[in-house]
């Protein structure tokens, strides 16, 4: 983390400016906040902690790691990385940013951004902090945002909790939000195996106050899956906790799946 990208935080307590000094994050009020050994701090204030270990379990944050990184979203990423190439982007933040392989790769296809994420997990957030040691990465969540006011020109939300009014104060005015929703069938072939009655998502265009609706755009694929991919895909989705035990056994013998995906990527921009 770079003195720069420090003075982008704030305090979780008060809410106060931070400053980097030496493997500490400081506010005027002498709250303080060391850095961990891969260059994260944690920023997720003691009343918004409502578990233990909260966020996405280790295990479901590796099998996105390991499935991300073998390539299988690299269409969804391309074209989420076109949509942010048209828009401002020198001040990036990635709010629930997981493990970090979308900002490692819109980092590398945008030259360089000034990037921070946040995210509830500290597993992802430690992975995330190694993928893209360039960014800022702390624990935290979107309802109690450790960015500080206006400071970022595009926000990213990619399948996380909708928080319009943190969202706002981060961005600077006439800023853009990106927020990343399923298509109607993604991952359907998925769900086919699972359940006896597979449902698509539903897609609606929602309007939130202070954001003016700029466009929609889709980006969808056909996946071909075999081996231990399969079961990377099942454990990084929720389905990995809300499925019955016999659609996790047909899961668990398929050796090929065969899936669509697709997100909506809906811009908006601050009023």
């Amino acid at each position: 983390m770079t003195p720069a990208l420090a003075g982008a935080l704030r305090c979780p307590v008060c809410g106060g400016p931070l400053l980097l000094v030496g493997r500490s994050l400081r506010c005027p009020k002498a709250h303080s906040f060391d850095l961990a050994r891969e260059g994260y701090a944690n920023l997720l204030a003691i009343q918004k902690k409502h578990a233990a270990d909260p966020g996405d379990s280790k295990e479901m944050v590796r099998a996105r790691r390991a499935f991300l990184s073998a390539g299988h979203y690299g269409p969804l990423m391309q074209a989420l990385g076109t949509l942010c190439a048209a828009l401002p982007h020198e001040r990036m933040v990635d709010a629930g940013c997981g493990e970090g392989s979308y900002d490692r790769f819109l980092y590398d296809a945008l030259g360089g951004p000034q990037m921070v994420g946040f995210d509830l997990s500290k597993e992802a957030v430690r992975l995330a902090a190694k993928l893209v040691p360039e960014g800022a990465f702390c624990v935290g969540g979107s309802f109690s945002a450790p960015v500080r006011d206006g400071w970022a020109d595009l926000l990213l939300n990619i399948f996380s909790p909708m928080a319009e009014a943190e969202f706002r104060r981060m961005l600077c005015p006439g800023g853009y939000l990106i927020y990343a929703v399923p298509t109607a069938r993604h991952l359907y072939g998925l769900k086919e195996v699972l359940y006896q009655t597979p449902y698509e998502n539903e897609v609606k265009d929602t309007t939130y106050g202070g954001f003016s609706f700029v466009e929609a755009r889709e980006a969808t694929a056909t996946l071909t899956l075999e081996g231990a991919s399969v079961g990377q895909l099942f454990a990084m989705t929720p389905y990995y906790w809300n499925t019955p035990a016999d659609g996790a056994a047909r899961l668990a013998a398929c050796q090929r799946l065969t899936t669509e995906i697709g997100f909506r990527y809906l811009v908006y921009r601050k009023n």
